[in-house]
């Protein structure tokens, strides 16, 4: 069995529909992925629509989460997009990512690299749910500021860049009581090594997993991070983070079920 619990579409930053995920996902070669945008799960009822009889799909979202200035991420699997708190929590987070990119703006022109915000909705497209940096990436490529999405995180908009505002929509605590609201299991995702610290804090307030198994993770790394998850009785999850073809075809990164099987089990899977 081959499974990516770690995949964005156009509800977000990524580059195709949720329908056109499904598509790729099963030309890939996958049987259960869950799409976790970020701050919506608008995506979900086209990708369960489009997956039906071809492969599972995992309703999940990931959650922009502030920590002492710095932006983690937690993904929630198994959430009910229909769930009020998560419908609230969308339109919050649309109008605070649109706050943000504006903010960005602002700070680039302080630099003398000019970008609308127009743009930025046109690179993000009609049915996005949120807006996110890699937007603002794109409309500065495309104004030929850089040469590069890359260029655009190293020099401008990365999280130590001269223009990046941290997301400041809900803490972590808040993120997971979210999720646990929305029926959901939460899951650090891509958890920084220097922030580990922290994990104790966060498994006080419901940390259910840690995304251990990712793209280009060290075995140093992911020993560490599984005997993490060990000792404070969390689950393993692990995915691609796929935006798009520029992180190579959908499903030559996956993990098998007996790495994540747990995950899949406290889904019912």
């Amino acid at each position: 069995m081959k499974i990516d619990l770690h995949i964005h579409s156009t509800a977000s930053d990524g580059a195709f529909r949720p329908a056109e995920v499904v598509d790729r996902a099963v030309a890939g070669g996958l049987d259960v992925i869950a799409i976790a945008d970020h701050d919506t799960a608008a995506g979900v009822p086209e990708a369960l629509g489009a997956a039906a009889g071809r492969l599972t799909v995992i309703p999940a979202i990931e959650l922009s989460a502030n920590h002492r200035q710095r932006d983690l991420h937690i993904l929630g699997y198994f959430v009910d997009p229909a769930a009020p708190a998560l419908l609230e929590y969308g339109v919050l987070a649309r109008r605070g990512r649109e706050e943000r990119i504006r903010a960005m703006i602002e700070r680039l022109t302080d630099l003398e690299v000019v970008v609308d915000f127009e743009a930025v909705l046109h690179e993000a497209g009609p049915h996005a749910h949120a807006l996110a940096r890699p937007h603002l990436a794109r409309a500065l490529l495309t104004a030929g500021h850089v040469g590069s999405i890359p260029e655009a995180f190293d020099r401008y908009i990365g999280d130590e860049g001269p223009a990046y505002v941290a997301t400041e929509l809900v803490d972590v605590a808040g993120a997971i009581a979210l999720i646990h609201e929305a029926g959901g299991l939460a899951v650090w995702a891509h958890p920084p090594l220097p922030v580990l610290g922290a994990l104790p804090e966060f498994v006080a307030a419901g940390l259910d997993g840690l995304e251990c198994y990712r793209p280009r993770v060290s075995p140093q790394e992911l020993n560490r991070l599984l005997n993490k998850a060990r000792h404070h009785g969390l689950v393993a999850s692990g995915g691609s983070d796929w935006h798009g073809d520029w992180h190579g075809e959908l499903g030559t990164f996956h993990v098998s079920r007996d790495e994540v099987g747990v995950v899949l089990e406290r889904g019912g899977l």
